[in-house]
């Protein structure tokens, strides 16, 4: 992977020309009092570097005559080391990361400005870090002061963003693999999960099985809070109590997926608890399916993000009016977002280090991001007619029998070079 590292590095180099990028680590963030949540890495600094430790600064000048990559880490402290774990520190770093030159991080104020002061530019996230951010923009401050004597210096402080964006979105075959072994993990969860619902069980059994699972595969465990949803709590799009207990006749929501090597899956499936549907529970499922089926279809090179959205809400849109849940003409209520009272969600994101991964949705007010080879998007059309959304003069009548129906069929889709591959069919719809 190291290579796959210096790669990307490469790149995002070659795109910042004259200028310095900075990345920094995640903070430790606290659970209550003295006790901090498992870390996990920023994604762009471990896209850029594979380090897993906080407290570390990445610096890329590609216009530096010695060093292009910079890294910042903390040094040895075997101290704090038998409390908290193991510290590459400052020798080893440099072998193992593949940096030019690494420094102990408390020297990053004393070192830094060497990298920044023939800089045109800096390009760095303001972030959630505040120390750190008022660290870069205080030298920022001083190089500007001094901009006169030198002649040279950053003179701008611009979000790298868009840069990773563009990189990230992409998957390499590396990043691939890591996805696919998510997934498989996920699906046998999945199916497990199937197996073992059934009326009287509480909904934090299910939950308790597959993250036992993510973990006894390998798997660092979910990639976000799952969701298991019986009954009306299926219309409650993040819902995650997961404390009720199942009845027969209802459905179950999961969604829920394994995060592996930093990369995810995300997988939604709904269905009934006793093992058939209702008559009702079957159709608004079929509807969803084709929906899904539909948008599906649509997700190839060429074609829009937008497309693949709006097959699905014409699909659910065209359903709900054939069912008397909406009234009027198709699109208008389209045009009117109408439909939200039961479709109110998107109908996918990229997938990748981040469940919400990295990447533009449209380049402006009129122009859509269209698919490419090796892009990762869900799919996840649902249909709620749970909670009000609505103020009550404007809730549209609603028989008893569709009350607490809540579906959504979510799967991961990988962009081919002649269409889609479903990475996630191993999931009974």
């Amino acid at each position: 992977m190291q290579t796959e590292y210096q790669e990307r590095r490469a790149q995002v180099m070659a795109k910042i020309g004259n200028g310095t990028a900075i990345f920094g680590s995640a903070p430790p963030s606290v659970m209550h009092r003295d006790v901090e949540h498992n870390f996990r890495q920023d994604s762009d600094f471990f896209y850029l570097t594979g380090l897993n430790e906080p407290e570390a600064i990445a610096v890329l000048a590609p216009h530096h005559s010695e060093h292009r990559f910079i890294l910042f880490v903390r040094p040895k402290d075997w101290a704090k080391e038998v409390w908290s774990g193991h510290r590459i520190g400052v020798d080893a770093a440099k072998e193992k990361f593949g940096a030019d030159v690494v420094y102990p991080i408390n020297e990053l104020q004393e070192k830094l400005p060497q990298y920044l002061e023939k800089a045109d530019q800096i390009y760095y996230h303001l972030g959630r870090n505040n120390e750190l951010n008022q660290t870069i923009i205080t030298l920022w401050q001083n190089l500007l002061a001094t901009y006169h004597k030198r002649g040279t210096g950053p003179i701008a402080l611009a979000d790298p963003a868009p840069i990773m964006y563009s990189l990230r979105i992409v998957k390499s075959e590396a990043e691939l693999g890591l996805m696919r072994q998510a997934i498989a993990i996920s699906v046998e969860a999945h199916n497990l999960a199937q197996e073992i619902a059934a009326p009287g069980r509480y909904e934090y059994e299910i939950q308790a099985e597959m993250e036992h699972l993510f973990r006894l595969r390998g798997g660092m465990g979910p990639a976000y809070p799952s969701i298991v949803a019986s009954g009306a709590n299926s219309c409650i799009l993040h819902y995650v109590e997961n404390d009720r207990q199942m009845q027969a006749g209802e459905l179950l929501l999961i969604d829920a997926g394994c995060a592996y090597q930093y990369y995810n899956a995300d997988i939604t499936r709904t269905f009934p608890i006793s093992g058939d549907f209702s008559p009702e529970q079957k159709t608004i499922y079929e509807l969803v399916s084709e929906a899904q089926r539909q948008a599906i279809s649509q997700v190839k090179p060429g074609n829009t993000h937008k497309q693949f959205h709006d097959t699905a809400v014409r699909v659910i849109t065209e359903g709900l009016v054939a069912l008397g849940l909406l009234s009027g003409e198709i699109d208008e209520l389209i045009t009117k977002e109408t439909y939200k009272t039961f479709y109110m969600h998107g109908t996918g994101h990229w997938l990748g280090l981040d469940v919400h991964d990295s990447g533009m949705y449209r380049l402006g007010e009129e122009v859509w991001q269209t698919f490419q080879p090796n892009q990762v998007i869900t799919v996840e059309p649902g249909i709620y007619i749970g909670l009000e959304t609505q103020p009550a003069e404007e809730q549209p009548e609603i028989h008893p029998r569709w009350r607490g129906i809540g579906v959504r069929i979510e799967d991961d889709v990988l962009v081919t070079p002649d269409g889609q591959e479903v990475l996630t069919a191993g999931v009974p719809k």
